[in-house]
């Protein structure tokens, strides 16, 4: 049977971006590019000829900006959109916008260099296309990061041959998530009440963007939410979210849960890892642990889910009817690191039982 290519339509005032765009999606044998346009407007004629199944879209453009754009489109013909922006880098409220209208994803380029960037960046651009096709446009998510080469937690926190330490009774909730996190695990936080475990998160998102992200889960959730920082303490009530760019480990001290933010190189292509953040808690955390993994594309987590059950903690998996993309839980799935397979509404209320 002949796979059908993704077929996408390129929108970007800039002619550069456009042809760059498409070279680089076209290299990629799994992808058509079935045109371009200048703005909106060319846009929705070409898109009234041949539907695309993915749009990139740039957001400052003349005419309409891109986030009206995509807010008509979502109203009317729903069609998964990638947006490629400076300008969702520079301010998060940009960013978020364009998640609360309906973007699958977001792809931020820098002012200076965009072409080179793109160029270096083909592998990771054409993965977001095809895993956008994909995604159910019910809930939406951000991340972004240059391709490396794909390295495993060895290289930031080195596995315990220990047997996991006794079991006591202060549980840690650990969580990772990443296509479609911000808005499953805004559902997801908000479901618990204010003695819940600590929770300690890691969401793949871009540097200085999870502060934001954080501070507005603060906002609606009764628990409190911050940006993790180096020797935070994990306690009751509250959940800590790895800043971007930034590994964390959970780390423990006597009966004291801290975490620690540290450099390093990329994990399974991420920084953070939630392969880092899993071992740390087989590690140091062992039966105490609940692990879940929520929606994303690849497969980091996947492993280190595998280390936590190994370690004794208790493993969640987010459903497939339910995640954005069914990639992370379904790799943590087939490891044989998962517990329990669970719909998103039903996750909080099953680690509260288990608590």
């Amino acid at each position: 049977m002949v796979k059908n290519k993704v077929r996408v339509l390129i929108v970007d005032d800039s002619a550069i971006v456009r042809q760059t765009l498409a070279e680089l999606l076209s290299s990629d044998p799994d992808i058509e590019v079935i045109g371009s346009a200048i703005d909106p407007f060319v846009a929705a004629k070409k898109i009234q000829e041949t539907v695309p199944d993915v749009i990139t879209l740039d957001i400052e453009m003349p005419k309409m900006d891109g986030l009206t754009f995509l807010r008509k489109i979502m109203e009317q013909n729903p069609i998964p959109v990638v947006i490629c922006s400076s300008l969702a880098g520079e301010g998060s409220e940009t960013a978020f916008k364009a998640l609360e209208y309906g973007a699958v994803e977001i792809i931020t380029k820098p002012k200076i260099g965009t072409k080179q960037f793109l160029e270096e960046s083909r592998i990771y651009i054409c993965d977001v296309v095809k895993a956008a096709s994909h995604a159910s446009l019910k809930k939406k998510s951000v991340w972004q990061m240059k391709i490396q080469p794909k390295l495993s937690a060895d290289v930031v926190i080195a596995k315990s041959n220990n047997k996991s330490m006794v079991e006591t009774t202060e549980k840690v909730v650990v969580v990772g998530a990443s296509t479609g996190g911000t808005e499953a695990l805004k559902e997801f936080l908000e479901a618990f009440p204010l003695d819940t475990p600590g929770i300690v998160i890691v969401q793949h998102m871009p540097e200085n963007f999870t502060r934001a992200f954080a501070k507005r889960l603060d906002g609606v959730c009764r628990i409190s939410v911050k940006e993790a920082e180096n020797g935070d303490t994990v306690i009751r009530g509250r959940a800590l979210i790895a800043p971007g760019n930034k590994h964390m480990l959970l780390k423990r001290s006597g009966a004291k849960y801290y975490v620690e933010v540290k450099e390093g190189p990329l994990v399974s292509r991420h920084r953070p890892s939630v392969d880092v953040l899993f071992r740390s808690a087989a590690r140091y955390a062992g039966k105490n642990a609940i692990g879940v993994i929520m929606t994303g594309m690849g497969d980091d987590g996947a492993k280190g889910m595998s280390e936590l059950k190994e370690a004794g903690a208790y493993t969640i998996a987010q459903d497939e009817k339910t995640c954005v993309v069914f990639g992370m839980p379904a790799e943590a799935i087939k490891l044989g690191g998962v517990a329990k397979v669970l719909p998103l509404g039903g996750i909080a209320g099953d680690v509260l039982n288990h608590a």
